[in-house]
């Protein structure tokens, strides 16, 4: 009977132990939801407080166009790396001259420059589904090197590096790829 009882206390012993940690972790759930549901409490407060503040501030037109522009180039570099004919449409390079030729927000590149690069980025790309994973990074890289007034010289290496680096992954040769790097490096200068 002594060994029974020595044996169960043992066991409550055990498990008043063991179940502390969960007790624990159940408080300190308790502890971060309590606190979570002040927090948004406090939100609620503060929007009541300022009736339609956040209807209020309009979207920076600036920043609509930029990502606008962005997601029209990523757009433009999906279709010529998923095409599989002989020559892309008229279309598709239109599309991509004049989404190059918006990407400008100050000063504008000459047009011969923009040809000159919509040529070699088409060269590139086309037919490059590797590239699928790298378009939204192109189209940003590709962007801001048409903002050449916003980067400074280490910016603009670091951007160059990166689209020589994507289009080497997807498989662009080294001619294709220096063509697009030296074309885009003189962009960024003419905009500067």
């Amino acid at each position: 009977m002594k060994t029974l009882l020595a044996v169960l206390c043992g066991f409550f012993t055990i498990s008043a132990a063991l179940a502390d940690p969960y007790v624990i972790a159940k408080q300190r759930a308790r502890n971060t939801s309590a606190k979570n549901d002040q927090e948004q409490a406090e939100i609620a407060r503060q929007a009541q407080a300022t009736p339609g503040a956040a209807n209020q501030a309009p979207a920076d037109p600036a920043l609509a166009a930029t990502l606008k522009n962005i997601s029209d180039l990523q757009i433009d570099i999906a279709g010529f790396n998923n095409f599989t004919g002989e020559r892309p449409e008229a279309a598709q390079k239109i599309s991509l001259l004049n989404n190059l030729s918006v990407a400008a927000q100050g000063k504008k590149p000459v047009s011969a420059s923009v040809q000159k690069l919509a040529n070699h980025l088409i060269a590139a790309m086309l037919g490059k589904k590797k590239m699928s994973a790298s378009q939204p990074k192109l189209a940003r890289d590709v962007h801001a090197l048409f903002n050449g007034a916003h980067l400074n010289a280490t910016q603009q290496q670091t951007l160059l590096d990166d689209v020589k680096k994507i289009l080497t992954q997807a498989g662009a040769t080294a001619d294709e790829t220096a063509a697009v790097a030296e074309d885009l490096k003189a962009i960024a200068d003419e905009t500067k």
